[in-house]
């Protein structure tokens, strides 16, 4: 079972950093993590696309890996399926970033506890898009 607390979710909007890479971002107006950006931007969070099309999205330039980003990346939002999640989640590890934030539905308790010993902030089965207006 994952430990999602209030903290580590404050912390992670609120402290940790903001630039955010959206993996599964796409252009694609219809998909929750377009809506998910807007709202991160709205927040002031940077957003960058990584998605196998390496399109721009909200006027930010796309990637299609983790690695591909020339940049340091704050915190991974990862918009996949949890097959997938565990792997996304081992590229954001090996990315250098500082936390790990799986949407709603997206579940992967080993790829958490892997996570979580390599020393990054994780949430599961949240949104920040939900989380970051009840900050306050």
């Amino acid at each position: 079972m994952h430990r999602d607390d209030d903290a580590t979710v404050r912390k992670i909007l609120t402290e940790i950093g903001d630039t955010w890479a959206v993996v599964g971002l796409s252009t694609n107006r219809s998909r929750a993590a377009y809506g998910v950006a807007e709202v991160l931007r709205r927040y002031g969070k940077r957003v960058v696309p990584v998605h196998p099309k390496a399109e721009p999205v909200h006027g930010e330039q796309g990637y299609a890996s983790l690695a591909d980003i020339p940049f340091d990346v704050d915190v991974v939002d990862v918009f996949v399926n949890s097959e997938l999640a565990g792997a996304v989640a081992d590229e954001a590890v090996a990315k250098g970033a500082q936390a790990v934030w799986f949407q709603l539905d997206v579940v992967d308790e080993e790829a958490y506890e892997r996570t979580r010993a390599a020393g990054l902030d994780m949430v599961m089965n949240r949104c920040p898009a939900i989380e970051i207006p009840r900050l306050g």
